[in-house]
């Protein structure tokens, strides 16, 4: 078995680099050979791909957090490759990988990887670009593109706190307009979450209901609130509570289209999004991801 291992060199705390060497050799001892490929930019990582003859290419390897997945599958797909992928959760907060439950331990992971058990997952698909986890609108949602990385790499999830807290001083509501199920609306909001897993930004409950397999996108709209309110409003989001708050829609779908007339930040998976309007969606079953 030939496998592709794609690794961030500075995801999390930048040491799975230290453990390179003991990962080829544990995938030679099974009979397997391992190329290692460093990323740099999304450009360099399509240009690797589209020169690797990779109808040889047996299984693919990604070693980082949500952004470095996110970038890998899109490239992936931008290639045409159904490739079966696996995952080693060395990111900040892991948020698809904690779907799983993943182990963090690189030994116990290199064992799930090197089984043929496959789960068929949903991704989600906005303005033509693929998301595994979320895709977000609003106020908050791109904290993670302005958190420092030298502040994750030492602080971990909590950076990601620090900041979220510094950004709320300027929480602000936008009017957005929703099509959805054949309806149209429209409302006030300070932020909004699609979500495909269960975990956003290192809140583990935030999608309490939401399933990889089910063909169907969870919605979470944060409507605007008295800021006294948020406090309260965000414990309940970190008990997984927040869908009994007067000030939170939520639903269930396989695409909307989001429109705002302002310029307002968009995320996918932790990553920069697109402007609006935002055509989402679901694709169903659509990656192969080793699970051990």
């Amino acid at each position: 078995m030939k496998i592709l291992l794609i690794y961030n060199p500075v995801a999390g705390n930048g040491t799975f680099k230290n453990s390179l060497d003991w990962i080829i050799k544990t995938v030679q001892e099974k009979g397997s050979y391992l190329i290692p490929y460093r990323t740099s930019t999304a450009k360099a990582l399509q240009k690797m791909l589209r020169s690797l003859d990779l109808n040889s290419i047996d299984r693919i390897w990604i070693a980082g957090g949500d952004g470095t997945i996110h970038e890998v599958i899109n490239a992936l797909y931008k290639v045409k490759s159904d490739i079966p992928v696996g995952i080693f959760p060395v990111g900040t907060a892991n948020d698809f990988a904690y779907y799983f439950q993943f182990p963090a331990e690189i030994n116990k992971m290199v064992n799930i990887l090197l089984q043929d058990k496959f789960t068929y997952c949903d991704i989600g698909i906005a303005n033509n670009h693929y998301f595994l986890n979320v895709a977000s609108m609003g106020s908050l949602v791109d904290v993670s593109q302005k958190t420092d990385k030298k502040f994750k790499n030492i602080l971990g999830l909590l950076a990601y706190y620090l900041k979220g807290a510094e950004e709320l001083i300027q929480l602000k509501p936008v009017e957005v307009n929703i099509s959805c199920q054949g309806k149209n609306f429209q409302d006030e909001i300070f932020f909004m979450l699609i979500m495909n897993g269960k975990s956003a930004g290192g809140f583990r409950k935030i999608a309490p209901y939401a399933s990889l397999t089910d063909g169907l996108l969870d919605v979470y709209i944060f409507k605007k609130s008295p800021i006294y309110e948020l406090l309260p409003l965000f414990i309940k989001v970190a008990n997984g509570e927040h869908t009994e708050s007067r000030y939170v829609d939520y639903f269930q779908t396989a695409e909307m289209t989001i429109n705002c007339a302002e310029t307002i930040g968009t995320d996918m998976d932790g990553e920069k999004g697109f402007d609006y309007p935002l055509k989402v969606s679901v694709k169903p079953r659509k990656l192969k991801l080793i699970t051990g």
